[in-house]
């Protein structure tokens, strides 16, 4: 994950309550496969925002996949690479990706989220200019019309970013991606019911 706020990560103050929040990970479990099935022989991944690396470095890491994550979290990427020792993690702000190289495909779990508008599309295009092979991206966002709107999540005060469908595709789009498949699933993060978009895209 990564924060707007300067200071300590949020979820450094989450930990692994962020995956105890979650009623159901099958959604993203299903995104990850259909991942899986298009990358080469030990594709390169990375995993933007990757948490506690569970479920999705994982179940890549466990497909073959070489996975890099980045998260702003030291407590996130401590569980990382416990729960993942084949991946390799790095700590650092989402938009500071110069030196990791090429990728096949990129996840994004609400992750990007955590950024306002403007960061997000600066993010995707840069993604953009790092794919190579099959150029896949897949995206978990939740359903909403705000920019950086102040909340809190498990107590811990963050902000967040959200889009309406067609315009989380427009600016997908506008990044350089064709989009393959906007899907919603109604599901339950801490105490709000919500409404989870997963797209899937490869880069035009």
């Amino acid at each position: 994950m990564s924060s707007q706020e300067p200071g300590p990560a949020p979820f450094d103050r989450i930990g692994a309550r962020y995956d105890e929040s979650w009623s159901d990970r099958g959604p993203q479990r299903e995104a990850v496969a259909w991942l899986a099935t298009r990358l080469p022989a030990g594709g390169r991944v990375l995993d933007l925002g990757c948490g506690s690396g569970d479920p999705t470095a994982r179940d890549l890491s466990e497909a073959g996949a070489e996975v890099v994550g980045v998260d702003e979290s030291a407590v996130m990427l401590d569980l990382a690479r416990a729960n993942v020792p084949r991946a390799t993690f790095h700590q650092r702000d989402l938009r500071a990706l110069d030196d990791l190289g090429e990728f096949d495909a990129v996840t994004a779990f609400f992750s990007l989220l955590m950024l306002p508008k403007a960061s997000i599309a600066e993010v995707l295009a840069d993604l953009r200019t790092r794919l190579r092979g099959p150029r896949l991206l897949v995206l978990g966002m939740v359903r909403g019309d705000f920019d950086a709107y102040p909340l809190e999540f498990l107590d811990v005060p963050v902000a967040v970013t959200a889009y309406p469908d067609d315009e989380l595709s427009a600016v997908v789009y506008a990044a350089g991606f064709r989009v393959l498949e906007l899907r919603e699933v109604e599901a339950e993060a801490g105490e709000r019911p919500e409404v989870h978009q997963y797209l899937y895209a490869t880069a035009g």
